[in-house]
């Protein structure tokens, strides 16, 4: 894979050893361990001790920098430049279980006008993620750039399905799986979309996490929005009030200041297998859902679209996102998102 030596790469005890001294390690340190992962210069055993040495502590933003900088290196690079394209994907494993309401805003998105390049993957915690719904939709994921390119011109939106870009991602799986528990990985995804989208809609599940995101774009320098609700939602759910983090402010929003009801938890559960799951998808796109279940994925994309357009009210976006579902736009670019990757 990459022409190096392993000489180029610090031996891992002395990373191990500065961990235990308190310090902490350098953008360019956790870049060049991950090369060295995917290089396998360490063994499995060094490895899970750094992994668990930065998760005691909560790893820095120089290290998640780096991290992803040794991602997007050993990864597959899509060129979308050309678009102004979003992303809006939450960190996952909030254990909520709520259906695809980032998926859906998406196509909510698109269907409102914007150019959409959705990064994503199959279920952590809950029944259905991302990928597991575009393939219950007979979606076939690929990483040939023309036919992400036709899909965003014709559908308005592509589809980037982690593990055919994220090569990185494969040497350190055999560890996290071991640990069984949670690591800095696992807040990794949403940063190392492989067309590095000029603008991120990212949901975390706790503040200590949007800090670190709202760090970490400050220092990537792109547009980007962060929100987590205080119920420990990794998006707008409408059970709770959030927060919502942007390059310009720092604001607090309930359900009412969008001019939308508070939710329950039980109306946007995302139910207990694959096909309630694809059903309760279908219905939103179709204008056939509940008011909660459209509601809620109307304010994700309405903040989506804020970051497109900053200078806009809240309801104007909340307006423009549900006009995307009842005037069927959001449906059309489903369906020609379909056609195109099936």
């Amino acid at each position: 894979m990459f022409n190096v030596q392993y000489s180029m790469f610090n031996d891992m005890k002395q990373y191990l050893q500065r961990l235990i001294a308190g310090e902490t390690l350098s953008r360019q340190d956790t870049h060049n361990i991950l090369v060295g992962i995917t290089c396998q210069a360490y063994p499995a055993e060094q490895i899970a001790a750094l992994l668990m040495a930065m998760q005691t502590r909560g790893a820095t933003v120089d290290e998640m920098l780096g991290f992803r900088d040794g991602l997007l290196e050993t990864g597959k690079h899509v060129n979308l430049d050309d678009f102004d394209t979003l992303d809006i994907v939450g960190t996952g494993g909030d254990g909520k279980n709520t259906f695809n309401i980032s998926t859906c805003a998406c196509f909510v998105v698109a269907g409102a006008g914007y150019k959409v390049s959705k990064h994503g993957n199959g279920a952590s915690t809950s029944v259905s993620g991302a990928s597991n719904v575009l393939m219950a939709h007979g979606v076939k994921f690929t990483d040939d750039e023309s036919v992400l390119r036709r899909s965003i011109e014709k559908a308005g939106i592509c589809y980037l399905h982690a593990p055919l870009f994220a090569t990185g991602m494969k040497f350190v799986g055999p560890v996290r799986k071991a640990l069984s528990v949670p690591t800095c990985f696992n807040l990794l995804g949403p940063f190392i979309n492989p067309c590095t989208p000029k603008n991120s809609l990212h949901g975390t599940a706790t503040p200590t996490q949007l800090r670190l995101y709202a760090s970490m774009h400050q220092r990537i320098g792109d547009n980007f929005g962060v929100i987590s609700s205080y119920d420990g939602y990794d998006e707008i759910s409408l059970t709770s009030g959030f927060k919502f983090v942007t390059r310009h402010f720092e604001k607090v929003y309930t359900p009412l200041d969008m001019g939308l009801a508070y939710v329950k938890p039980e109306e946007i559960f995302g139910g207990t297998t694959a096909e309630q799951a694809k059903r309760i998808f279908d219905d939103v796109l179709e204008n056939k859902a509940t008011q909660a279940q459209t509601d809620v994925v109307v304010a994700n994309a309405a903040c989506g679209i804020s970051l497109m357009n900053p200078n806009l009210p809240i309801s104007d976006t909340v307006a423009m996102a549900r006009e995307s579902i009842e005037s069927g736009k959001a449906l059309q670019c489903l369906k020609a998102f379909i056609e195109i990757n099936s």
